[in-house]
């Protein structure tokens, strides 16, 4: 969708609800694909989360607040872990699964993500810092990035990090002087833009040639950039090549044809050179449900898919199929948390055609979670507090901040006779919204807590009004 020249009161369509989101039965029911594994209302209507409601986590930790459901976000990862290996068993021994740090990344996801067997991808020092501060296994661990610092290289290779992905030309040069600086030889990944379209947003499309990631199998620049690598054997090693075709994705159709373009490519190097390349890495932006219109596939159902594209393509170029690894980020953070928010006022907007829009904001917004502005995403929400008698009403959720963009959930059927002072959930928010969020307006950012049989505590702090002066230098 995109907004209209003349404004969003002259998009097709303004004003009614999206085709996909009916008007419910009941305003109180939660949609299980939403949430995560142990939501559920409670004998007051409540909304508890591994035994804890809404109203005790509000009192205890003010809102708005990210709400991790922690058991959720392991079974999660150890269902990658398993059902991946299980289904690649056969085909390649395995496959390695890589938490995608970038969806949402600190200390404690850190430490789950190590206890749960699953290796790391980070794309900064940043987040290789938070892994080298739990003392993440060093092999563990892969770091991309298309515009790494030399001192990100450095600090990754002192740490041992299993793996380098080589975003371009220049990167080569580099990774070969700093490693040879270093006296050692760094294990190196080329990214492979294959020329794959996901269907997805444009912004989170990133496996077409026309942007940053990569090199091109356009050109041959990407059999150019493994010679130049080959070229430096005392100062890297080629593991093989890495795919990422985009994010939020439904089918493996994208992945089956960005496989048999890129294993066509790591057969011809081993072929040209006489080597064996043992990995090859598909990426990840395995989509969630995000609201009813979202049917995702799990992770054996991706497994299962994937292993078979694997096996028939490596057995159409002749190869014995490399080492498959996989980066899940969204899918194991996204559903496992909910945002928490407290409601300020509420407000009926008349549109034209007699219909009407009620306006819910809260004490959050695009500071929190960016992603409805950025991608137009869509998101879901109910009452959290208490649950209701009243009829459903077609509702917007918008944020506090001063921008008429700042929505939260776009579409959604509230209670009637939501007030100020009630509770809201919105589901879905454990990837990139704290990850991409903001101190827009001065606003401090919210506070991440874990709940787990019962109990729930803080694993990221909420940032005050004191934090953010702390950056300013006086003259």
């Amino acid at each position: 969708m995109r907004a209209h020249e003349a404004g969003a009161l002259h998009a097709e369509g303004y004003g009614g609800p999206p085709q996909w989101l009916p008007s419910p039965r009941d305003v109180n029911e939660l949609m299980p694909q939403l949430w995560p594994g142990h939501v559920r209302r409670d004998e007051q209507g409540r909304l508890e989360v591994a035994g804890v409601d809404a109203v005790a986590l509000a009192r205890d930790f003010g809102t708005p607040a990210y709400v991790v459901d922690e058991d959720d976000f392991r079974s999660r990862a150890r269902a990658f872990r398993d059902d991946m290996n299980a289904a690649f068993g056969a085909v390649c021994g395995g496959a390695d699964i890589y938490y995608a740090g970038k969806a949402f990344l600190c200390t404690a996801v850190a430490q789950w993500v190590a206890q749960e067997g699953l290796f790391l991808d980070v794309c900064s020092g940043g987040e290789l810092a938070v892994a080298q501060r739990v003392g993440f296994p060093a092999e563990r661990i892969g770091m991309h990035g298309n515009n790494k610092s030399v001192a990100e290289i450095e600090a990754a290779l002192r740490y041992g990090v299993g793996r380098l992905v080589i975003d371009s030309f220049d990167e080569i040069e580099r990774v070969a002087r700093i490693a040879g600086d270093l006296g050692v030889v760094a294990p190196v990944m080329i990214r492979v833009t294959p020329g794959v379209e996901a269907h997805t947003h444009e912004f989170i499309a990133t496996a077409h040639e026309d942007q940053k990631f990569g090199f091109s199998l356009a050109g041959g620049q990407a059999y150019k950039a493994a010679e130049r690598v080959l070229a430096e054997p005392g100062a890297m090693r080629l593991l093989g090549l890495h795919s990422h075709i985009g994010s939020q994705i439904f089918d493996t159709s994208g992945f089956e044809v960005a496989a048999r373009r890129v294993l066509g490519l790591q057969a011809r190097i081993g072929r040209d050179h006489g080597i064996t390349l043992p990995e090859l890495d598909l990426g990840g932006g395995f989509g969630i449900a995000y609201t009813s219109e979202h049917h995702p596939l799990t992770a054996a159902q991706l497994g299962a898919q994937m292993a078979g594209i694997v096996e028939r393509e490596s057995r159409a170029e002749g190869i014995e199929p490399p080492r498959i690894s996989m980066e899940p980020g969204r899918a194991i953070a996204g559903p496992s948390t909910f945002t928490l928010y407290e409601v300020g006022t509420v407000k009926d907007v008349e549109l034209d055609g007699g219909l009407r829009r009620t306006y819910v904001s809260v004490d959050g917004g695009m500071s929190d979670n960016v992603r409805t502005a950025l991608y137009e995403a869509d998101y879901s929400c109910t009452i959290a507090n208490r649950s209701s008698e009243a009829g459903p009403a077609l509702s917007r959720v918008v944020g506090k901040h001063c921008e008429s963009g700042d929505i939260v959930v776009m579409d959604e059927y509230l209670p009637a006779d939501l007030t100020p002072g009630d509770l809201v959930a919105v589901p879905g928010t454990g990837a990139y919204c704290r990850a991409l969020s903001s101190q827009y307006n001065h606003v401090p950012r919210p506070p991440v807590v874990a709940v787990r049989d019962g109990r729930a505590r803080v694993i990221v702090r909420r940032e005050t009004v004191d934090d953010i002066l702390a950056l300013d230098v006086a003259d």
